[in-house]
């Protein structure tokens, strides 16, 4: 089965390389239409991938521990949930992983009516792209992190899965992130296309819902792998800067603000050449994301470590990059349209681009700080949270108050509906000084709190008060604005005003947290053949009335030494309750940990709100991509 796989995966790359060749040489011989063939050829291609993808599944599930990728990830007592998802625990898993959702949306590509509006010079030259991208990683996948390696002797059980990735967000959170990072492969090489065919606005609505699609799978991981962090890791945060956490928020800046610029782009003719670069340059941000996970070029908890990979990876993203400019660069998109006034939606729209595009800049600039400080020192500088926290916060409460107030400007200069603008300013100073009254005096969190609360009373008055705003598409994008404002005022409040407590204390004792009482009941033991669990029950109360009880634990998986802590919450839409258990001294002295944390869960109440509603944007009628 090693071997049937991994000849698969070989025939995969000659033919990817022979359909690359086919296609490069029939646009060079001024016949495009022969491109066709590569439509055909590329199914073989994806079917291929599948196939072998098929034998690492079934190997998981049936527990082939003569697969080295198997034995790694999976042992005898791991539950089939997380047998399945260790397809992607792994770095040559997830590589696989993201090879196969490529080659699946390549196939799939060619038979919607986007890929068909597209001229066939354009379509030709979009196979080129892809050629190159799917064989570059199928490249990786037969040389450098062959999953299909072999286990010789075949062990009897595996090292199993490690507990941080036991945890529901391991089943989503890593598969969309990587679905979101391999479909833009598609709008990537259709920007490059349409520069080279000369299509250089016709792509954008080709591509329109795998945009949409590309950047909602994007967010979605983003956000469950927020929640991952919040609830698995312990230590009472669900964003912490990581350098793997900031990768995937690169490209997520720049997809958001070409969601921007494209709208200028269809809508006015105009920004060609910029939204060329910044797809294309998306995309490759995508795998600049996946070389911080393996190139171990910096620290992190979630990297897989230097497996080989850094010195092609770096190569192709340069690669990428370079063709993303000369492309934008040889472009003719023909006489474009002036803009309109920089106070006007079109102006606001812009503006909104460039700040996402500085806050991916900044981010990137921050998560390589160590390999930069070591130009001019031997000890490489990383820059903590509390860098990204005075530059990148400040910008997204801009962002905030930006989308409160460009509905309400015309399209092309001045304002569109006054009462509009006039209620969201109301709702701004009105929010803020009643925020300001309750006590929260921060200045960044009491803009953004208010800021969020104005973004929120736009997207809900822009309904009743602008005709066009009552479409489907555009009552979609106020919702997506509505869960932005959600998650923005959850994260004006969680962490600025969260309030922590740790204290040693014995059965029967209590202490006193942002006005609740937490009394430690009972400590306990329970086992099973698979971990040892310590569990504390403590009950919280306030004003004598009781709240919830929390049973946060330690636990000791077989086969490590380490013990890992497992939370316990009172959810709530006000203050929730996160307890930690930090352990237990042989004379029954408990180390517990308490945050508060205030409206919490409205960040991912909002963040549902944020990735659902996105789906309403796709076109779904007859002829739909291409429209």
């Amino acid at each position: 089965m090693h071997m049937t796989a991994y000849i698969a995966m070989l025939f995969a790359l000659i033919g990817t390389l022979f359909l690359g060749g086919w296609t490069g040489a029939a646009l060079l011989a001024g016949k495009p239409e022969r491109a066709s063939f590569s439509e055909r050829g590329h199914l073989a291609v994806a079917l291929l991938v599948l196939f072998a993808s098929g034998i690492m599944l079934w190997a998981l599930v049936t527990r082939n521990y003569s697969f080295h990728n198997v034995f790694a990830h999976v042992d005898n007592g791991l539950e089939l949930a997380y047998v399945v998802t260790a397809f992607w625990a792994g770095s040559e898993g997830s590589l696989l992983f993201w090879e196969l959702c490529m080659a699946l949306c390549g196939a799939v590509f060619a038979f919607t009516p986007g890929y068909r509006a597209l001229s066939e010079r354009t379509r030709a030259f979009f196979w080129v792209f892809f050629f190159v991208v799917n064989g570059f990683f199928l490249l990786m996948l037969t040389c450098w992190v062959n999953p299909f390696m072999q286990a010789v002797p075949t062990p009897p059980d595996g090292r199993g899965m490690n507990p941080l990735l036991r945890n529901p967000g391991m089943i989503f959170h890593p598969p969309l992130l990587l679905l979101g990072y391999a479909m833009y492969v598609i709008p990537g090489c259709a920007a490059l296309a349409g520069a080279l065919s000369g299509q250089t606005r016709e792509w954008i609505t080709a591509t329109r819902n795998w945009n949409i699609l590309s950047w909602t799978f994007l967010s979605a991981g983003i956000i469950l792998g927020g929640w991952w962090s919040y609830m698995e890791l312990g230590w009472g945060g669900y964003w912490a800067w990581d350098p793997v956490e900031n990768a995937s928020l690169i490209p997520w800046c720049t997809g958001t603000a070409f969601l921007h610029t494209a709208i200028v782009g269809a809508r006015r003719n105009a920004l060609a050449r910029t939204n060329i670069v910044i797809m294309a340059v998306t995309y490759a941000l995508c795998v600049f994301g996946t070389y911080l996970v393996r190139s171990g070029v910096v620290e992190s908890l979630h990297a897989f470590g230097e497996g080989g990979v850094a010195a092609p990876l770096l190569s192709f993203i340069l690669f990428l990059v370079g063709v993303s400019f000369a492309a934008a660069w040889v472009a003719r998109p023909g006489e474009q349209r002036s803009l309109g006034d920089l106070v006007s939606r079109e102006g606001l729209l812009l503006i909104v681009a460039w700040v996402l595009i500085a806050l991916g800049a900044i981010i990137g600039l921050g998560t390589m700080w160590p390999v930069v400080s070591k130009l001019w020192s031997a000890k490489p500088v990383g820059l903590d949270a509390g860098f990204y926290n005075r530059v990148c916060l400040p910008l997204f409460a801009v962002l905030v108050l930006l989308f409160s107030a460009c509905p309400w400007l015309g399209w092309k200069q001045g304002l569109r509906d006054r009462r509009g603008l006039l209620v969201a300013a109301a709702a701004f100073v009105v929010s803020g000084g009643a925020f300001l009254a309750l006590g929260y005096r921060l200045p960044l969190a009491l803009v953004g709190a208010a800021g969020a609360v104005s973004c929120m009373v736009t997207a809900l008055l822009a309904v009743g008060l602008l005709p066009e705003a009552r479409t489907r598409k555009s009552l979609a994008a106020y919702v997506v604005h509505l869960g932005l404002g959600l998650m923005a005022l959850g994260v004006a409040f969680s962490g600025p005003y969260q309030t922590t407590a740790e204290k040693e204390i014995n059965a029967g004792e209590s202490f006193q947290v942002a006005g609740y009482t937490v009394t430690l009941k009972d400590v306990h033991e329970k086992s099973s053949p698979h971990m040892a669990q310590l569990i504390a029950e403590m009950e919280v109360s306030r004003n004598g009335e009781a709240v919830g009880v929390v049973r946060p634990e330690r636990r000791m998986y077989r086969g490590y030494d380490q013990a890992f802590a497992e939370v316990s919450v009172i959810p709530g839409l006000g203050d929730e309750i996160f307890a930690v258990l930090l352990g237990v001294e042989q004379n029954g002295l408990t180390t517990v940990k308490v945050n508060v944390n205030p409206l919490v869960n409205w960040i991912w109440i909002g963040g549902v709100i944020f990735c659902v509603a996105p789906l309403f944007l796709l076109r779904y009628r007859k002829g739909g991509d291409g429209e």
